[in-house]
């Protein structure tokens, strides 16, 4: 799409139905190194942070404005386990297949142990940095920005809002979206951030040509769900039973999910639809978590 077709079809709203059928496509289906496109918000030794980005459309490649990532991250007899899951991509994955054993035993400490493994989901998506105090380099450059739940639910809530008087917003429009003020707390020794907000709708820039710059230079997300970001069934497996210390076989799946029994960050088919269309036009501790598990995977690796 050129950026010319995407102001029209912002104006026009019918990004929104766009959207909304790839989505339901999508429903049908089911579904260690830096990295210097990578931004993160900086925090001062109290733990607190503030920083103002803008979340941007998607890439010409791309159906929606993010892409998700499944993983697991948990801890064994013989190390650690850090591994995107084959889920991301519709396939199956021996740490799930375990999960589904354990929770299917009847055990409650099995149970217990599968809650432990269950997969987390990361979201990632462009932006633009309006404001960053403590790396003012970073201003009116682009990055990928890699969040979890809470920060998505920021963005449910802006385009799906709780009350009727509340005007929806799409984040992710160049002119009919807002910026982003992420504000960042230390509570209970986690990062915290309830008090983020979204400021005032309006253009990001009122110039058109270097939005236009912006958009042609957006990173296509599709990379990180991309088949060959996935390690091979068996060569997972392989890392599961170094991690675990055992060799054994693990039982066919119960055709019957547990993902909701486990717990899971993803929002059910009718939320994502919703949010989707909504992103076309028409106590967490995320970072905490992320810091961590990048130093145990290179503790892993070695």
């Amino acid at each position: 799409m050129s950026f010319a077709d995407l102001k029209k079809q912002s104006r026009a709203g019918s990004l929104t139905e766009r959207l909304m059928k790839k989505v339901e496509k999508l429903n049908e289906k089911g579904g260690g190194q830096t990295d210097d496109r990578l931004w993160k918000p900086a925090v001062d030794k109290a733990g607190n942070g503030f920083a103002v980005i803008r979340f941007l459309p998607a890439h010409a490649n791309c159906d929606l404005p993010w892409a998700q990532v499944w993983s697991h991250a948990f801890q064994g007899p013989g190390g650690w386990y850090i591994e995107n899951s084959l889920t991301t991509i519709g396939k199956d994955d021996p740490v799930g297949e375990l999960n589904r054993s354990l929770w299917n035993s009847g055990n409650d400490s099995d149970k217990e142990i599968a809650r432990k493994q269950k997969r987390k989901l990361s979201y990632y998506a462009n932006i633009y940095v309006v404001k960053d105090p403590t790396n003012p380099e970073n201003e009116g450059k682009t990055f990928i920005y890699k969040f979890g739940k809470k920060i998505f639910d920021k963005l449910t809530s802006a385009m799906q809002p709780e009350f009727d008087d509340d005007e929806p917003i799409n984040p992710f429009d160049f002119w009919k979206g807002a910026n982003f003020k992420l504000k960042i707390k230390q509570v209970a020794g986690f990062w915290n951030y309830d008090s983020s907000e979204f400021a005032a709708v309006g253009p990001l820039l009122d110039d058109d040509k270097q939005l236009e710059t912006i958009y042609d230079n957006l990173y296509d997300l599709s990379e990180f769900t991309a088949a060959d970001q996935f390690k091979s069934y068996d060569d997972l497996k392989k890392r599961l039973n170094a991690v675990l210390g055992t060799k054994q076989q693990l039982r066919a799946p119960d055709p019957e999910t547990i993902d909701e029994e486990l717990g899971s960050d993803a929002p059910n088919d009718d939320e994502l639809s919703k949010l989707a269309a909504a992103a076309t036009g028409g106590g967490s501790t995320d970072s905490d978590e992320d810091d961590a598990l990048s130093y145990f995977q290179k503790l892993a690796e070695e």
